[in-house]
């Protein structure tokens, strides 16, 4: 059956999800419906769920949206906001962090208008921490650029920075308290999926918790 299955899944989903972790769910989807093709709308997370909403996309992949009056928001993993540096920063050298060791250095920070920067923005006002953002980049990619160079640190979502060991960039959990985003999928409350559609939406659900069960990671 699945290789005469044909037709199309129109999916949007924040960059650095659509990089890292879709690939290989995309790459086992591929095994079992190999003439089922992908449209794959990589978006900012407020531009992802206006996708969805508008039936541009027919589900999303984001890390926010339970608020939205016409979507269903499914929680699959907390992806906690870590620090990026150079190897040969001081910082790398450090066993435990927390907000108030970032004071006084050069940040790279994402645009105001970006989900994560929000997300963060809202985080530290609670908190008695003054951080002092240098450089301000609209992706997250250009931050780690930054970081290479020994331009400064960066504060990011761990799913966007590198997998595994990286010869420059090391990462560092940051605590007291932690700051995470959950990631999970994105649906119009008022339609069906397609049947593609719906199989690859429960391949994704079933590979992300098997991951996070398994202590994988991203």
């Amino acid at each position: 059956m699945g290789d005469r299955q044909s037709g199309q899944v129109t999916l949007a989903c924040v960059p650095t999800a659509a990089f890292y972790f879709l690939p290989r769910v995309i790459e086992r989807f591929n095994v079992q419906f190999p003439l089922i093709r992908f449209r794959i709308l990589d978006l900012s997370a407020n531009e992802a769920l206006e996708s969805v909403a508008r039936g541009e996309a027919e589900f999303g992949i984001n890390f926010t949206g339970s608020s939205h009056p016409g979507l269903t928001f499914t929680p699959l993993v907390d992806d906690p906001i870590v620090l990026a540096c150079r190897h040969d920063h001081p910082l790398a050298r450090r066993r435990t962090l927390s907000w108030k060791d970032l004071e006084g250095q050069a940040l790279i920070g994402v645009s105001r208008n970006s989900g994560n920067r929000q997300l963060l923005d809202v985080a530290l006002s609670k908190m008695n921490v003054q951080l002092n953002f240098f450089y301000e980049v609209n992706h997250l990619t250009t931050a780690l650029g930054l970081v290479e160079r020994g331009l400064g640190i960066s504060v990011l979502p761990k799913l966007a920075t590198p997998p595994g060991d990286h010869r420059i960039i090391v990462t560092k959990p940051i605590g007291n308290p932690e700051i995470k985003r959950t990631i999970g999928i994105v649906e119009r409350r008022a339609s069906r999926l397609s049947p593609a559609a719906q199989r690859f939406r429960d391949l994704l659900a079933e590979s992300w918790r098997h991951r996070a069960l398994s202590g994988a990671g991203f």
